[in-house]
Protein backbone atom coordinates (compact mmCIF):
# COMPACT_ATOMS: atom_id res chain seq x y z
CA UNK A 1 0.00 0.00 0.00
CA UNK A 2 2.80 2.40 0.79
CA UNK A 3 4.76 1.71 -2.56
CA UNK A 4 1.29 2.67 -4.41
CA UNK A 5 0.72 5.54 -2.10
CA UNK A 6 4.46 7.01 -2.64
CA UNK A 7 3.85 6.74 -6.61
CA UNK A 8 0.52 8.91 -6.29
CA UNK A 9 2.32 11.60 -4.51
CA UNK A 10 4.99 11.11 -7.01
CA UNK A 11 1.97 11.97 -9.71
CA UNK A 12 0.65 14.49 -7.49
CA UNK A 13 3.83 16.33 -7.50
CA UNK A 14 4.52 15.69 -10.86
CA UNK A 15 0.70 17.22 -11.96
CA UNK A 16 1.48 20.43 -9.75
CA UNK A 17 4.49 20.87 -11.08
CA UNK A 18 3.69 20.94 -14.70
CA UNK A 19 0.31 22.88 -13.84
CA UNK A 20 2.42 25.72 -12.43
CA UNK A 21 3.69 26.73 -15.95
CA UNK A 22 1.64 29.70 -17.53
CA UNK A 23 1.81 28.13 -20.82
CA UNK A 24 -0.65 25.20 -19.51
CA UNK A 25 -3.35 26.89 -18.84
CA UNK A 26 -4.22 27.24 -22.78
CA UNK A 27 -2.86 23.56 -23.55
CA UNK A 28 -5.79 21.18 -24.08
CA UNK A 29 -4.17 18.79 -21.45
CA UNK A 30 -5.56 21.18 -18.83
CA UNK A 31 -8.41 20.18 -18.23
CA UNK A 32 -7.72 16.42 -17.78
CA UNK A 33 -4.61 17.78 -15.57
CA UNK A 34 -6.61 19.77 -13.42
CA UNK A 35 -9.42 16.90 -12.80
CA UNK A 36 -6.49 14.56 -11.76
CA UNK A 37 -4.84 16.42 -9.76
CA UNK A 38 -7.99 17.43 -7.79
CA UNK A 39 -9.28 13.95 -7.69
CA UNK A 40 -5.33 13.24 -5.80
CA UNK A 41 -5.87 16.01 -3.57
CA UNK A 42 -7.30 14.29 -0.80
CA UNK A 43 -5.73 11.43 -0.65
CA UNK A 44 -2.13 12.75 -1.06
CA UNK A 45 -2.94 14.89 2.09
CA UNK A 46 -3.97 11.84 3.82
CA UNK A 47 -0.90 10.19 3.34
CA UNK A 48 1.30 13.52 4.07
CA UNK A 49 -0.97 13.27 7.48
CA UNK A 50 0.31 9.35 7.51
CA UNK A 51 3.81 10.08 7.28
CA UNK A 52 3.92 12.74 9.81
CA UNK A 53 2.46 10.05 12.19
CA UNK A 54 4.64 7.52 11.39
CA UNK A 55 7.60 10.30 12.10
CA UNK A 56 6.44 11.16 15.80
CA UNK A 57 5.90 7.20 16.52
CA UNK A 58 9.17 6.76 15.51
CA UNK A 59 10.56 9.77 17.60
CA UNK A 60 8.97 8.85 20.71
CA UNK A 61 9.97 5.35 20.44
CA UNK A 62 13.44 6.12 20.30
CA UNK A 63 12.95 8.23 23.77
CA UNK A 64 11.83 4.94 24.83
CA UNK A 65 14.59 3.73 24.33
CA UNK A 66 17.08 6.00 25.46
CA UNK A 67 17.34 6.22 29.34
CA UNK A 68 14.42 7.85 30.74
CA UNK A 69 15.04 8.59 34.74
CA UNK A 70 12.04 10.69 35.17
CA UNK A 71 8.87 7.87 35.81
CA UNK A 72 6.45 10.83 35.06
CA UNK A 73 8.07 11.70 32.03
CA UNK A 74 8.38 8.30 30.71
CA UNK A 75 4.15 7.67 31.27
CA UNK A 76 3.70 10.48 28.92
CA UNK A 77 5.74 9.18 26.20
CA UNK A 78 4.12 5.69 26.72
CA UNK A 79 0.44 7.57 26.54
CA UNK A 80 1.30 9.55 23.69
CA UNK A 81 2.35 6.36 21.86
CA UNK A 82 -0.89 4.62 22.57
CA UNK A 83 -2.44 7.66 21.30
CA UNK A 84 -0.80 8.03 17.95
CA UNK A 85 -0.83 4.11 17.28
CA UNK A 86 -4.25 4.78 17.18
CA UNK A 87 -4.41 7.25 15.07
CA UNK A 88 -1.81 5.52 12.87
CA UNK A 89 -4.31 2.46 12.58
CA UNK A 90 -7.16 4.71 11.72
CA UNK A 91 -5.12 6.46 9.15
CA UNK A 92 -4.35 3.11 7.62
CA UNK A 93 -7.97 2.02 7.28
CA UNK A 94 -9.16 6.07 5.45
CA UNK A 95 -6.19 5.22 2.90
CA UNK A 96 -7.37 1.73 2.09
CA UNK A 97 -11.24 3.08 1.54
CA UNK A 98 -9.33 6.19 -0.32
CA UNK A 99 -7.25 3.53 -2.39
CA UNK A 100 -10.66 1.60 -3.58
CA UNK A 101 -11.51 2.16 -7.68
CA UNK A 102 -13.84 4.82 -7.76
CA UNK A 103 -17.10 4.71 -9.70
CA UNK A 104 -16.27 6.74 -12.71
CA UNK A 105 -20.38 7.90 -12.27
CA UNK A 106 -20.18 8.92 -8.67
CA UNK A 107 -19.51 13.02 -9.83
CA UNK A 108 -22.56 12.64 -12.70
CA UNK A 109 -25.62 13.85 -12.35
CA UNK A 110 -28.53 11.16 -12.14
CA UNK A 111 -32.00 10.86 -13.73
CA UNK A 112 -34.48 9.22 -11.18
CA UNK A 113 -37.30 6.91 -12.75
CA UNK A 114 -40.07 6.29 -10.17
CA UNK A 115 -42.95 4.15 -11.29
CA UNK A 116 -46.05 2.77 -9.15
CA UNK A 117 -46.01 -0.75 -8.77
CA UNK A 118 -48.73 -3.13 -7.17
CA UNK A 119 -51.15 -0.93 -5.07
CA UNK A 120 -53.31 0.80 -7.93
CA UNK A 121 -53.69 4.42 -6.42
CA UNK A 122 -52.07 4.14 -3.49
CA UNK A 123 -48.93 3.05 -5.21
CA UNK A 124 -49.12 5.90 -7.33
CA UNK A 125 -49.54 7.96 -4.30
CA UNK A 126 -46.52 5.89 -2.70
CA UNK A 127 -44.80 6.84 -5.84
CA UNK A 128 -45.57 11.01 -5.54
CA UNK A 129 -43.84 10.31 -1.77
CA UNK A 130 -40.48 9.10 -3.14
CA UNK A 131 -40.67 12.11 -5.81
CA UNK A 132 -40.99 14.60 -3.48
CA UNK A 133 -38.21 12.84 -1.02
CA UNK A 134 -35.56 12.97 -3.30
CA UNK A 135 -36.65 16.51 -4.57
CA UNK A 136 -36.60 17.43 -0.92
CA UNK A 137 -33.05 15.67 -0.14
CA UNK A 138 -31.67 17.05 -3.72
CA UNK A 139 -32.64 20.82 -1.84
CA UNK A 140 -30.70 19.28 1.20
CA UNK A 141 -27.46 19.34 -0.87
CA UNK A 142 -28.12 21.89 -3.14
CA UNK A 143 -28.95 19.69 -5.98
CA UNK A 144 -31.39 20.92 -8.64
CA UNK A 145 -33.94 19.15 -10.18
CA UNK A 146 -35.84 19.00 -13.26
CA UNK A 147 -38.76 17.11 -14.02
CA UNK A 148 -38.18 15.28 -17.54
CA UNK A 149 -41.51 13.51 -18.14
CA UNK A 150 -44.17 12.73 -15.65
CA UNK A 151 -47.52 10.61 -15.93
CA UNK A 152 -49.82 11.67 -13.04
CA UNK A 153 -52.83 10.69 -11.58
CA UNK A 154 -55.89 12.87 -11.00
CA UNK A 155 -55.57 12.51 -7.01
CA UNK A 156 -52.19 13.77 -7.00
CA UNK A 157 -50.18 10.52 -7.22
CA UNK A 158 -47.82 9.48 -10.21
CA UNK A 159 -48.04 6.32 -12.86
CA UNK A 160 -44.69 7.42 -13.63
CA UNK A 161 -42.26 10.36 -12.96
CA UNK A 162 -38.78 11.19 -14.30
CA UNK A 163 -36.50 13.52 -13.52
CA UNK A 164 -32.84 14.74 -13.07
CA UNK A 165 -30.82 15.95 -10.21
CA UNK A 166 -27.84 17.69 -11.06
CA UNK A 167 -25.07 18.62 -8.69
CA UNK A 168 -21.37 17.14 -7.38
CA UNK A 169 -21.60 13.47 -6.05
CA UNK A 170 -25.07 13.65 -7.18
CA UNK A 171 -24.79 9.51 -8.53
CA UNK A 172 -22.34 8.30 -5.84
CA UNK A 173 -25.01 8.91 -3.07
CA UNK A 174 -28.56 8.37 -5.05
CA UNK A 175 -27.11 4.94 -6.53
CA UNK A 176 -28.21 3.16 -3.49
CA UNK A 177 -31.90 3.78 -4.44
CA UNK A 178 -32.50 1.61 -7.13
CA UNK A 179 -34.84 -1.03 -6.47
CA UNK A 180 -38.15 -1.66 -5.17
CA UNK A 181 -39.92 0.14 -2.05
CA UNK A 182 -42.48 -0.82 -0.13
CA UNK A 183 -45.18 0.94 1.84
CA UNK A 184 -47.58 -0.31 4.65
CA UNK A 185 -50.10 2.20 5.72
CA UNK A 186 -54.08 2.90 5.16
CA UNK A 187 -54.43 4.44 1.87
CA UNK A 188 -56.72 7.29 1.64
CA UNK A 189 -59.25 5.48 -0.10
CA UNK A 190 -59.28 2.69 2.17
CA UNK A 191 -62.67 3.24 4.52
CA UNK A 192 -62.47 0.24 6.77
CA UNK A 193 -58.75 1.70 8.64
CA UNK A 194 -57.27 -1.98 6.71
CA UNK A 195 -53.58 -0.98 6.59
CA UNK A 196 -52.32 -2.08 2.60
CA UNK A 197 -49.15 -2.67 1.39
CA UNK A 198 -48.36 -1.05 -1.91
CA UNK A 199 -44.94 -0.65 -3.84
CA UNK A 200 -42.88 1.70 -6.38
CA UNK A 201 -39.69 0.80 -8.07
CA UNK A 202 -37.44 3.16 -8.40
CA UNK A 203 -33.71 2.92 -11.11
CA UNK A 204 -31.01 5.72 -10.58
CA UNK A 205 -29.04 5.71 -13.69
CA UNK A 206 -26.22 8.26 -14.73
CA UNK A 207 -26.80 11.06 -17.01
CA UNK A 208 -25.00 10.38 -19.88
CA UNK A 209 -23.22 12.75 -22.23
CA UNK A 210 -22.83 12.77 -25.98
CA UNK A 211 -19.28 12.37 -25.42
CA UNK A 212 -20.19 8.81 -23.27
CA UNK A 213 -22.80 7.26 -25.71
CA UNK A 214 -22.76 7.78 -30.26
CA UNK A 215 -26.54 7.46 -31.01
CA UNK A 216 -26.73 7.22 -35.08
CA UNK A 217 -29.76 9.33 -35.95
CA UNK A 218 -30.59 6.34 -38.34
CA UNK A 219 -31.07 4.07 -35.18
CA UNK A 220 -34.04 6.77 -33.93
CA UNK A 221 -37.86 6.93 -34.88
CA UNK A 222 -39.52 10.15 -33.71
CA UNK A 223 -43.03 10.07 -33.65
CA UNK A 224 -45.22 13.59 -32.50
CA UNK A 225 -48.53 13.55 -30.78
CA UNK A 226 -50.71 15.46 -28.52
CA UNK A 227 -50.02 15.83 -25.13
CA UNK A 228 -52.34 14.54 -22.37
CA UNK A 229 -53.28 14.89 -18.77
CA UNK A 230 -54.54 12.40 -15.97
CA UNK A 231 -56.92 10.42 -16.92
CA UNK A 232 -56.16 10.76 -20.59
CA UNK A 233 -57.87 14.03 -21.37
CA UNK A 234 -55.96 16.24 -24.05
CA UNK A 235 -54.03 18.66 -23.16
CA UNK A 236 -53.43 20.70 -26.04
CA UNK A 237 -54.13 19.83 -29.91
CA UNK A 238 -50.46 20.77 -31.20
CA UNK A 239 -48.01 17.95 -31.93
CA UNK A 240 -45.65 18.59 -28.72
CA UNK A 241 -45.15 15.26 -27.26
CA UNK A 242 -42.70 13.30 -28.35
CA UNK A 243 -41.84 9.62 -28.55
CA UNK A 244 -38.66 8.62 -29.25
CA UNK A 245 -37.53 4.75 -30.25
CA UNK A 246 -34.31 3.47 -30.35
CA UNK A 247 -34.39 0.88 -33.10
CA UNK A 248 -31.40 -1.51 -32.24
CA UNK A 249 -32.55 -1.86 -28.65
CA UNK A 250 -35.91 -1.19 -28.97
CA UNK A 251 -36.04 1.30 -26.13
CA UNK A 252 -38.90 3.53 -26.22
CA UNK A 253 -38.34 7.00 -23.99
CA UNK A 254 -41.71 9.59 -24.34
CA UNK A 255 -41.43 13.13 -22.99
CA UNK A 256 -45.03 15.57 -22.86
CA UNK A 257 -44.48 17.79 -19.96
CA UNK A 258 -43.16 21.03 -22.31
CA UNK A 259 -45.40 22.90 -24.06
CA UNK A 260 -42.37 22.71 -27.28
CA UNK A 261 -41.71 19.67 -29.29
CA UNK A 262 -37.97 20.88 -29.29
CA UNK A 263 -37.89 20.66 -25.25
CA UNK A 264 -39.66 17.18 -25.06
CA UNK A 265 -37.16 16.19 -27.59
CA UNK A 266 -34.42 17.65 -25.31
CA UNK A 267 -35.64 15.71 -22.17
CA UNK A 268 -36.36 12.42 -24.36
CA UNK A 269 -32.50 12.34 -25.20
CA UNK A 270 -31.43 12.67 -22.34
CA UNK A 271 -33.51 9.56 -20.51
CA UNK A 272 -32.60 7.65 -23.63
CA UNK A 273 -29.09 8.41 -23.45
CA UNK A 274 -28.63 7.67 -20.16
CA UNK A 275 -31.01 4.39 -20.39
CA UNK A 276 -28.40 3.27 -23.19
CA UNK A 277 -25.49 4.20 -20.93
CA UNK A 278 -27.08 1.86 -18.06
CA UNK A 279 -27.54 -0.90 -20.95
CA UNK A 280 -23.77 -0.69 -22.16
CA UNK A 281 -22.42 -0.56 -18.93
CA UNK A 282 -23.81 -3.62 -17.90
CA UNK A 283 -23.35 -5.78 -20.67
CA UNK A 284 -19.41 -4.43 -20.42
CA UNK A 285 -19.63 -5.95 -16.32
CA UNK A 286 -20.82 -9.18 -17.79
CA UNK A 287 -18.65 -9.66 -19.92
CA UNK A 288 -15.97 -8.98 -17.57
CA UNK A 289 -17.54 -11.12 -14.94
CA UNK A 290 -16.76 -8.85 -12.49
CA UNK A 291 -19.92 -8.22 -10.99
CA UNK A 292 -20.72 -10.19 -7.87
CA UNK A 293 -23.79 -10.60 -5.84
CA UNK A 294 -23.49 -8.12 -2.70
CA UNK A 295 -25.24 -7.30 0.20
CA UNK A 296 -25.64 -3.55 -1.12
CA UNK A 297 -27.31 -3.92 -4.13
CA UNK A 298 -27.14 -0.62 -6.28
CA UNK A 299 -28.91 -1.44 -10.08
CA UNK A 300 -30.86 -4.52 -9.34
CA UNK A 301 -34.88 -2.71 -9.99
CA UNK A 302 -36.66 -6.11 -8.95
CA UNK A 303 -34.71 -6.17 -5.43
CA UNK A 304 -36.79 -4.90 -2.99
CA UNK A 305 -34.55 -2.73 -1.03
CA UNK A 306 -36.81 -0.93 1.75
CA UNK A 307 -40.10 -0.62 3.66
CA UNK A 308 -42.19 2.10 4.84
CA UNK A 309 -43.86 1.23 8.00
CA UNK A 310 -46.43 3.91 8.51
CA UNK A 311 -48.17 2.28 11.69
CA UNK A 312 -44.62 1.92 13.59
CA UNK A 313 -43.20 4.86 11.84
CA UNK A 314 -40.38 2.69 10.92
CA UNK A 315 -37.91 2.83 7.74
CA UNK A 316 -36.04 -0.71 7.12
CA UNK A 317 -33.44 -0.83 4.59
CA UNK A 318 -33.40 -5.01 4.01
CA UNK A 319 -29.59 -5.23 2.50
CA UNK A 320 -27.96 -4.18 5.36
CA UNK A 321 -31.09 -4.74 7.73
CA UNK A 322 -30.85 -1.17 8.95
CA UNK A 323 -33.70 0.32 10.63
CA UNK A 324 -34.52 4.04 12.03
CA UNK A 325 -37.84 5.52 13.43
CA UNK A 326 -37.71 9.13 11.96
CA UNK A 327 -40.60 8.10 9.00
CA UNK A 328 -41.46 11.31 8.56
CA UNK A 329 -38.08 13.16 9.00
CA UNK A 330 -36.83 10.37 6.02
CA UNK A 331 -39.96 11.17 3.42
CA UNK A 332 -39.09 14.96 4.05
CA UNK A 333 -35.74 14.25 2.50
CA UNK A 334 -33.75 13.33 5.72
CA UNK A 335 -32.36 10.06 4.35
CA UNK A 336 -29.10 10.69 4.92
CA UNK A 337 -28.34 8.38 7.68
CA UNK A 338 -29.26 5.40 5.28
CA UNK A 339 -27.45 6.33 2.86
CA UNK A 340 -24.31 6.75 4.61
CA UNK A 341 -24.78 3.44 6.11
CA UNK A 342 -24.78 1.73 2.61
CA UNK A 343 -22.15 3.38 1.66
CA UNK A 344 -20.00 2.27 4.42
CA UNK A 345 -21.08 -1.61 4.19
CA UNK A 346 -20.24 -0.94 0.00
CA UNK A 347 -16.91 0.20 0.99
CA UNK A 348 -16.43 -2.77 3.86
CA UNK A 349 -17.12 -5.50 0.60
CA UNK A 350 -15.22 -4.13 -1.40
CA UNK A 351 -12.13 -4.43 1.44
CA UNK A 352 -13.22 -7.31 2.08
CA UNK A 353 -12.58 -8.59 -1.91
CA UNK A 354 -9.70 -5.95 -2.15
CA UNK A 355 -8.31 -8.25 0.82
CA UNK A 356 -9.13 -11.76 -1.04
CA UNK A 357 -7.99 -11.03 -4.40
Amino acid sequence: MLDKLESLKKRYLDLSEKMADPQMLSSSQWPAMAKEHAALSEIVTKYDEYVKVVHEIDDAEALLKGRIDDPEFRAMVVAELDTLWAKQKKLEEELRVLLLPRDPNDEKNVIVEVRAGTGGDEAALFAADLYRMYTRYAERHNWRTEVLSSNPTDIGGFKEVIFVVEGKGAYSRLKYESGVHRVQRIPVTESGGRIHTSAATVAVLPEAEEVDIEIDPDDLRIDTFCSSGPGGQSVNTTYSAVRITHIPTGLVVSCQDEKSQHKNKDKAMRVLRARLLALAEEKRKQELSEVRKSQVGTGDRSERIRTYNFPQGRVTDHRIGFTIHRLDEFLDGDIDQIVDQLIMSDRERQLEEASGS
